[in-house]
């Protein structure tokens, strides 16, 4: 069970709990279809078993020993055009959650995963339905790390085994504090300080104005990330010049 007093206006208010689910996308959008559904409900569980990733991947993480949910909010105000400007505000809400106990190494990876050096710590998972021109609902469905310190990969970690605590941290306590950190984000989102929010995503994005490889059409190139443009797309400069490239166009080599 997952009992929180988050200091937020809405965000976090009301946690549905189960012990065990599919996807709490899943389950969020049931939700929504059925009911009426208050914004910054939380739909959580201790053990997903067929969670989403990006780029269709699958999500594991051990069983009461993380933090998997979904978040609903109801971000009207952004049009269908600004979608990613809400990947912005939640990717640096869960980045400021995970800085309050790291103090450096972390990073925003292009899209909206959360890395430690190189390794992943948590993934973001953004399913918007439109009503027009406008975003009616977002379901947020968040993957992190937070107390398992056995991977079956060398490129996963999480946040006990980044800071080396010997004792477990409370997975409520976490949640509570990530809501407030997701809401004030979203709350400067829905003030209008985009370029605000930009400008800090870009300050903490992974290999930004750096050289490394890239995976591009089958094709291995040098490039460094200069930018993100309007729509979300990773400016990348390489031997071919300066390109736009959407999230399945290009992937990083790590």
């Amino acid at each position: 069970m997952y009992k929180i007093q988050p200091k937020t206006l809405f965000t976090g208010k009301n946690v549905k709990y189960l012990s065990t689910c599919h996807s709490t996308n899943d389950i969020a959008v049931e939700m929504i279809q059925s009911e009426a559904v208050s914004e910054g409900t939380v739909v959580i569980t201790d053990n997903q078993t067929a969670g989403r990733g990006q780029r269709g991947n699958t999500w594991l993480a051990s069983e009461k020993q993380n933090l998997t949910f979904s978040l609903i909010w109801k971000p009207t105000f952004l049009k269908a055009s600004q979608q990613f400007q809400l990947n912005i505000a939640i990717s640096l809400g869960v980045f400021d959650f995970l800085r309050t106990y790291i103090d450096e190494g972390l990073a925003v990876k292009w899209s909206n995963d959360l890395y430690f050096r190189n390794q992943k710590m948590g993934g973001i998972l953004i399913e918007n339905t439109l009503q027009g021109y406008t975003i009616e609902y977002s379901i947020i469905g968040i993957g992190l790390n937070i107390n398992q310190v056995e991977f079956p990969l060398p490129t996963a970690t999480s946040l006990r085994k980044v800071t080396g605590n010997p004792q477990q941290y409370d997975l409520s306590d976490c949640l509570s504090k990530l809501m407030e950190h997701l809401e004030h984000n979203y709350l400067l989102l829905k003030e209008g300080y985009y370029d605000t929010l930009k400008a800090r995503y870009l300050t903490h994005l992974f290999r930004y104005q750096e050289w490394h490889e890239y995976r591009i059409e089958s094709q291995i190139y040098t490039g460094q990330i200069l930018g993100i443009d309007e729509h979300g797309r990773l400016a990348l400069e390489t031997s071919e010049g300066l390109n736009y490239y959407g999230f399945k166009e290009v992937e990083f080599i790590i």
